[in-house]
């Protein structure tokens, strides 16, 4: 399966008879195709920044504005109050032509000037409208004047057809909240979490800190803020992230599912053909900016910064950091496939190929009966053990030769894709299946999937596909929005013939994938078994379950007038106090990409109104006070989901704080309290139909599963869930088996109950 690639397109050789030339015509025509492919690239990207760059003015507006200048100048109307006239006589080169070519040339000049100085107040308009967050804080269907009033002014000025980046010169910063805001949120946080000894000590602590270090530390933070883009992202992705030393496979990664309920094909090869192919025909309209932004409402724009990275990007390992390697193309992927890796071109004679090309490259791979070289099939294991040692082993054993050319194919790849070899489905007879196929790309064996790639792409040979992502280079939204994308266009754009194969006729034969070669000394093949051994006992410490609830969905809880997000974490609430006889402080994820470069914010679900409701229902107190206290729960969790996303959360706040205190080299009792506390309940709701490809009311059975993550507390849970429809939530549970208190299926049953009895309570009025 080895191919041999020349690298030289002419070399020489000095005879008696003189110098031999000798060229390497299809080298030659390799590097011209590159280089037109590369300048098409940069011309685009020039011409996306120009368009981005005066962005929601346009070229037309510029013309029209010149136009305008130019006709009444001619009618003899001067409109610029005698600016044109001054720039005619002071401006070199204009003033030395004639009299009518200079007072055109000034015109034009006064013009493109009024015209940018225009679109400047235009942005700086729009970046001042974007910071009015009022309209999340209104009931829905009861607008307020002055929202209305936003929304006129945000569509006049928004401007039309924007690219994936045109909003974001436009977007606000994340404001520093005021600190004695902060340590009140967060005493109202822990309250319900402690008993009133517990609770009077950290407010001591609390007060401490407000009234002095935490004055200092706030004015270096506010100081930050003025300079930085954003003051929290560049740390988190640091110090959360980069910094960690301990392995990334299940306490980092995140992964997603197939639809479950639908699979358009059972070929392995076909299903990774059409797969592979419209995953870089997103790449292709992220790089090209052809992607759509996410806008809110259709009027208030997402950040679209952590789009720049999903591809060519991997995490790179280090001794005390590791770092984010980012190409700007990429013309191959790597496959993984029996413990052998190769490298498949995507590219060829200046255009992508095509699904039925691809097709006929992964089956050549899966067709190939050659044996995996000593320590390959076991290689990935290092990117899922310790930090340390990887970066030791990369640094030792792949810094020359066979081994690093093959890593580099690896590191540099688009993405990677892994062609299993063991099936996962959904079984409806088999309560188990989807646990087996969430933990399928959780963490797989430990050493089928590359850890720091992006993603890895996985594909089963009954056809059913799901992901791996690596965290540090953005959040799952990122990640969901391409799936989306791609799980949809898969069907209905690309297709596959009545026998499964891919649309088409194979017309041309593709370029053969490329057997990548090691040579592994002793020593790094210890390192190799010492690192699988290390993701072995992890994957054997995950307890794992993932379920379909469809007993009911958003279509009933609409009718219980609450949001279904805060339903759900009002039933994980319940289910938790039932489980552990008590409360625990709760992570649930929020997104802050309403200010430039923003990620994630912590919504702190346990609430004194969620406690007093979960205590009613054990209680038995009657419905309706239940349904009261339901309701007021709901509130204040739909108004802390508020406070997250417009920049008004606490911990990333107190994350913040911390890491300027160490840069001071001042300790603070009340943060290392804080930033030390547990969170034994972290939930994430996937978002879905970020795009408007998919029609659920239309095709509800093409709905995604969604996906999961690891536990973060060993004494603690990690749920996922995804509102699926109106009939139908997708719930991933994982925690540790080593901890004698947790249990997955034991959590999910407690979650299925709780449901049951809220629905007993809203239907019984």
């Amino acid at each position: 399966m080895a191919e041999a690639h020349s690298a030289v397109a002419f070399s020489f050789t000095v005879t008696q008879d003189g110098v031999d030339v000798k060229l390497n015509h299809e080298a030659l025509h390799a590097v011209w195709e590159s280089g037109i492919v590369s300048w098409k690239k940069r011309i685009g990207k020039l011409k996306n920044n120009i368009h981005n760059g005066v962005f929601p003015s346009s070229p037309m507006s510029l013309l029209f504005v010149v136009t305008l200048l130019l006709a009444l100048k001619m009618a003899g109307w001067d409109s610029s109050l005698g600016l044109i006239s001054l720039l005619h006589i002071h401006t070199p080169v204009i003033n030395s032509y004639s009299f009518t070519v200079g007072l055109y040339l000034s015109t034009i000049l006064f013009g493109t000037v009024l015209w940018l100085l225009m679109t400047v107040l235009i942005r700086y308009f729009i970046k001042l409208l974007l910071t009015y967050h009022g309209w999340m804080y209104e009931m829905h269907g009861r607008i307020s004047l002055r929202t209305k009033l936003w929304l006129g002014l945000i569509r006049v000025f928004g401007g039309r057809k924007p690219m994936l980046n045109s909003y974001q010169a436009s977007l606000p910063k994340l404001p520093v909240p005021a600190l004695q805001d902060t340590l009140r949120r967060y005493l109202e946080s822990v309250h319900p979490l402690m008993d009133e000894e517990q609770f009077r000590s950290m407010e001591a602590l609390a007060k401490d800190f407000g009234e002095g270090l935490g004055r200092k530390l706030q004015r270096y933070l506010v100081l930050k803020s003025w300079w930085a883009t954003n003051y929290v992202s560049d740390w988190w992705e640091q110090y959360v992230y980069l910094k960690g030393r301990s392995p990334i496979m299940i306490n980092s990664n995140f992964y997603g599912i197939d639809a479950p309920l639908v699979k358009p094909t059972d070929r392995q090869a076909s299903r990774a053909a059409n797969m592979v192919s419209i995953i870089l025909r997103f790449r292709r309209e992220v790089d090209r900016e052809e992607l759509d932004p996410i806008v809110l409402n259709k009027t208030v724009p997402l950040c679209s910064a952590q789009y720049e990275r999903q591809f060519n990007t991997t995490r790179i390992p280090g001794i005390e950091t590791d770092t984010l390697q980012h190409l700007k193309e990429s013309n191959h992927i790597a496959v993984y496939h029996k413990g052998r890796y190769f490298k498949v071109y995507i590219r060829h004679k200046r255009r992508i190929l095509e699904p039925i090309e691809l097709e006929a490259m992964f089956q050549r791979i899966l067709d190939d009966e050659s044996l995996p070289g000593k320590g390959e099939e076991h290689m990935a294991a290092m990117t899922a053990g310790e930090r340390v040692p990887w970066a030791k082993a990369r640094r030792e054993f792949f810094s020359k030769g066979k081994n690093k050319a093959s890593l580099d194919a690896i590191e540099k790849a688009a993405f990677v894709l892994a062609l299993d070899t063991e099936n996962v489905d959904y079984d409806p007879n088999d309560p188990t299946s989807l646990d087996r196929y969430g933990r399928a790309m959780l963490h797989g064996t430990g050493y089928n999937r590359w850890f720091d790639k992006s993603f890895t792409l996985v594909v089963c040979p009954n056809g059913r596909i799901g992901f791996n992502g690596e965290h540090s280079w953005a959040d799952a939204p990122i990640m969901a929005h391409m799936w989306e994308y791609a799980i949809t266009d898969e069907y209905f754009k690309l297709g596959y013939r009545e026998d499964g194969h891919c649309n088409g006729t194979l017309v041309h034969q593709p370029p053969n994938p490329i057997r990548l070669e090691w040579d592994f000394p002793q020593l790094c093949l210890d390192q190799i078994e010492s690192s699988r051994l290390v993701a072995s006992q992890l994957i054997e410490d995950v307890d794992f379950h993932l379920f379909m609830y469809q007993e009911y969905g958003k279509g009933f809880i609409k009718t219980c007038k609450v949001s279904p997000d805060a339903f759900i974490q009002l039933a994980l609430q319940l289910a938790y106090y039932r489980s552990a006889n008590k409360f625990c402080l709760t992570y649930e994820s929020s997104m802050t990409r309403l200010f430039r470069e923003g990620r994630t914010e912590t919504v702190r679900s346990c609430s004194k109104d969620t406690c007093a409701f979960v205590k009613a229902v054990e209680a038995k107190v009657e419905n309706k006070e239940l349904i009261r206290l339901a309701r007021v729960a709901a509130e204040t969790h739909q108004m802390l989901y508020r406070d997250a996303m417009t920049g008004h959360g606490i911990d990333r706040h107190l994350f913040c704080l911390y890491v300027v205190s160490k840069y001071v080299g001042e300790d603070s009792p009340f943060l290392a309290k804080v930033l030390s506390e547990p969170w034994r309940l972290s939930t994430s709701q996937t978002p879905h139909q970020q795009t408007d490809k998919l029609d659920l009311k239309k095709y509800p059975e093409r709905i995604c599963g969604g996906g999961g993550f690891g536990p973060v507390a060993d004494d603690g849970y990690g749920v996922s869930y995804i509102v699926a429809g109106e009939d139908t939530i997708f719930f991933h549970i994982s925690c540790k088996k080593s901890c004698p208190t947790t249990g997955a299926h034991k959590f999910g049953r407690l979650i299925r109950e709780a449901f049951a009895d809220m629905r007993t309570i809203f239907e019984n009025k």
